[in-house]
């Protein structure tokens, strides 16, 4: 019987479980085996996981997280890891590998296919920053929540004539802060693509502020940058990524907007009192039970992957384009980052008053 193996590395996102039930319905429908690492690429190193049936994925789509778990180990980094990998897969009898994840799950991935291993890519990221395909599941989920929390926070602010400062994910790109700014009528957005002084920023803020208009939202992705005021690196993380000194962009943000109002010179007396808050955002927006475009997204990419492991056709990653699903080049997806283009940012950029 032919067999192959499973994981989902990197953080975790809403859509994962129907990834991995697609993946084991099909490959199980034609006679396929499938085994689950745990952990991600920690699992494919240790020999760690278990073969998956048909109840184990039972309606596992409506769940968020992943029944495997994940983790952020880069076999790269790690003395023999490739070939760790390979020689587990040989034990297993595994001729192939569906892995799940981002530009660095799936950068491993690349690599061990110019080994000439067997595998299979299924695009993972919340930022949704993958090229090769129009989406990736679980971002749609996550802009939905960034977009209620920022539904929330209007009526707050309103009631407060505050600033909120929301802080969204996107490190190196800002399509949930978009995404999620213009369903929720955020009056600033601000993403990496994009830079913008403060002196920018606070011309919003102000506008509204003369207007009568007492309240602002600011969405930002936490990868933005004022410019003139870049962050020094402080290093890399597993995979090499840039750690940000701005973890705490959106409060010094919030306390920069509040410290400037109440010293303006352009301003009435009770600019004096002008308050701004933050709101960051994190984790919540990876947590919790997927949205339906997610659920079928991840459902069609799952037995999509597994229709080219058993056709015997590796090397690719599956991707959604123009409403298909196909097998894209996994190289360019992992070398290209899809950033968010001038086109949409000027048109969202029309509210911004």
């Amino acid at each position: 019987m032919r067999k192959i193996g499973i994981l989902t590395g990197g953080g975790d996102c809403p859509g994962l479980n129907a990834v991995i039930r697609g993946v084991v319905e099909k490959c199980m429908s034609e006679g396929m085996m499938v085994y689950g690492f745990y952990d991600g690429w920690r699992g494919a190193l240790t020999c760690k996981g278990r073969w998956l049936s048909l109840r184990d994925v039972e309606g596992i789509q409506t769940k968020g997280g992943t029944i495997l778990g994940s983790s952020r180990t880069n076999v790269l980094a790690i003395e023999n890891g490739q070939e760790r990998v390979v020689r587990v897969m040989e034990l297993l009898g595994l001729e192939g590998l569906i892995a799940i994840g981002g530009d660095d799950t799936l950068g491993v991935a690349n690599e061990l296919r110019k080994l000439g291993v067997n595998v299979v890519g299924v695009p993972k990221t919340i930022d949704n920053d993958l090229s090769c395909t129009d989406y990736t599941f679980g971002f749609n989920t996550a802009a939905d929540i960034a977009m209620e929390a920022m539904d929330r926070l209007q009526t707050t602010a309103e009631a407060h004539s505050r600033c909120i400062v929301v802080e969204c994910m996107g490190r190196n790109t800002g399509w949930i802060a978009l995404q999620a700014g213009i369903a929720a009528d955020a009056h600033l957005i601000l993403i990496p693509e994009f830079p913008m002084t403060f002196d920018d920023i606070m011309k919003v803020v102000k506008s509204r502020y003369i207007r009568g208009e007492r309240h602002t939202i600011i969405a930002v992705a936490e990868g933005f940058e004022l410019t003139g005021m870049e962050d020094i690196q402080l290093g890399t993380d597993a995979f090499g990524n840039k750690l940000l000194l701005n973890k705490d962009l959106a409060k010094n943000l919030s306390e920069m907007i509040e410290h400037a109002m109440r010293t303006a010179d352009d301003l009435d007396e009770n600019a004096k009192l002008f308050e701004s808050r933050y709101v960051v955002l994190g984790h919540i927006q990876r947590g919790g039970a997927p949205c339906a475009f997610d659920r079928v997204l991840g459902t069609r990419l799952g037995i999509k992957a597994a229709e080219l492991a058993i056709k015997g056709e590796y090397g690719m990653m599956v991707a959604q384009v123009a409403s298909k699903i196909v097998a894209a080049d996994l190289n360019t997806a992992v070398m290209e980052r899809k950033k968010v283009d001038r086109e949409f940012y000027e048109a969202a950029s029309l509210y911004f008053r």
